[in-house]
């Protein structure tokens, strides 16, 4: 006699029938539709987290790179005529030439940096000035394209270029003048006395990073080396590469080219420790959020636990009528994969639909809160971001599918060995 093949259209039937059945036919629809809730939201957590965890760190790691340098380079300190350390780099713009012309070497230009108090009618805020060349400061992503500006980058070498955030910390606007004070001025018989000058604001831009646009000014590299005391040197000499994620393999043929006395600071060097708290803190989120999609794929269990105690009548009579225990065991199978598989596929949905309308979905949750609920002073960015992984969607689907799957297992197969005879005594 031929066999019936497995997952034959009358055992969808059966199972089909079985899910859809009211609870006073002998079904579980209630517990079927708690099982179907707990995996849908367990997956849209999933999802969701994921997609803002990739979101954040693909923002954060873009804001690094786009507004700083994948590399630095400064030189080892000398003994000046005074006894005093010396830093500075007297042949910078060679050295930068060098470096320039090293493979994968995109931009390499020199810096002056100094920390200065700026201030505009009665107000005071600390910043960190950087001193750089016009055609470098247009070829800095998160500066030249950022996600707001005023004024105009043409404008920036007979002026200064100021992050959003000092703008409204001093109630600046383009055309303002911001005078700037550093403590370490012109010396005198009297000591040192502080330096002060005034310039024009040319651009006001928005990085997307608030510790930047809080702090970070520049201005053209003669007139911050005039106010630093800098005449012909530079501080550090900044590099970027074409691909920063390779950036170690490069260092070797950068300080070379530097020269000797040259070492080097990479974006990895100053962002590591955040960067690994980050990916310490995406694995145990993922092992938590696993941990709920397994509590919730128990409810199908729990669901089938009841389902097969109350058809315990129609599995016997089933049996007699020549079902084998394969048969009912897919039966079964059936019914609590279709849950799991259901509640996968809403899950998805629900959260592909979080992480793509996420900005409207936050301002409403910030609206109804009453503001305040995302402090970028904190978390460095302005919006919490979100982004879509095939690698995470694939991940978080394979672990629901998985889990729903191999717990349905348990009470099939009790299912499936249930003693027709046993089944049908009291009947």
């Amino acid at each position: 006699m031929a066999r019936t093949a497995p997952f034959a259209p009358y055992e969808w039937m059966i199972a089909w029938r079985y899910l859809r059945a009211r609870r006073a036919e002998g079904g579980v629809s209630v517990m079927t539709w708690i099982s179907l809730v707990g995996v849908t939201l367990a997956v849209f957590a999933l999802v969701a987290t994921l997609a803002v965890r990739s979101g954040f760190r693909e923002e954060f790691v873009d804001t690094i790179l786009g507004a700083n340098a994948h590399v630095t380079i400064y030189v080892s300190p000398r003994i000046g005529p005074q006894g005093q350390e010396d830093r500075t780099i007297p042949d910078a713009a060679a050295r930068a030439a060098r470096i320039a012309g090293v493979e994968g070497v995109t931009r390499a230009a020199p810096l002056v940096r100094g920390q200065v108090m700026g201030t505009n009618q009665g107000r005071n805020a600390g910043m960190e000035v950087l001193g750089i060349a016009p055609e470098d400061l247009a070829q800095i992503p998160r500066i030249a394209n950022p996600e707001t500006a005023e004024g105009s980058l043409a404008d920036f070498p007979t002026g200064i270029a100021i992050g959003s955030g000092i703008a409204r910390e001093l109630g600046l606007n383009v055309g303002d003048r911001l005078r700037i004070i550093s403590p370490d001025g012109a010396r005198t018989p009297m000591g040192v006395s502080p330096r002060v000058s005034s310039y024009p604001v040319a651009f006001i831009f928005t990085a997307g990073r608030y510790d930047i646009d809080r702090t970070r000014a520049y201005l053209p590299l003669p007139a911050a080396q005039t106010f630093f005391n800098r005449e012909g040197v530079a501080d550090e000499i900044e590099v970027t590469v074409a691909d920063p994620e390779a950036i170690e393999a490069l260092v070797p043929a950068i300080v070379e080219a530097a020269g000797p006395d040259a070492y080097a600071w990479t974006w990895k060097d100053s962002s590591g420790a955040f960067l690994s708290a980050l990916t310490v803190e995406d694995n145990v989120m993922f092992v938590i959020l696993s941990v709920l999609v397994l509590i919730a794929s128990m409810n199908i269990i729990s669901g089938l636990i009841m389902l097969v105690k109350n058809k315990g009548r129609d599995i016997g009579i089933l049996r007699t009528m020549g079902l084998t225990e394969g048969a009912v065991l897919r039966v079964f199978f059936l019914c609590g994969a279709s849950i799991g598989t259901i509640g996968t596929i809403l899950g998805v949905l629900l959260g592909c639909a979080f992480a793509i309308w996420i900005d409207p979905i936050f301002a409403a949750v910030n609206y109804l809160s009453g503001g305040g609920v995302w402090d970028p002073s904190i978390r460095g960015l302005y919006r919490l971001p979100a982004k879509l992984e095939w690698a995470d969607i694939l991940s978080a689907v394979s672990l629901s599918l998985v889990l729903s799957w191999v717990v349905t297992i348990f009470p099939a197969r009790r299912a499936a060995r249930m003693n027709p005879v046993e089944a049908l005594r009291y009947e």
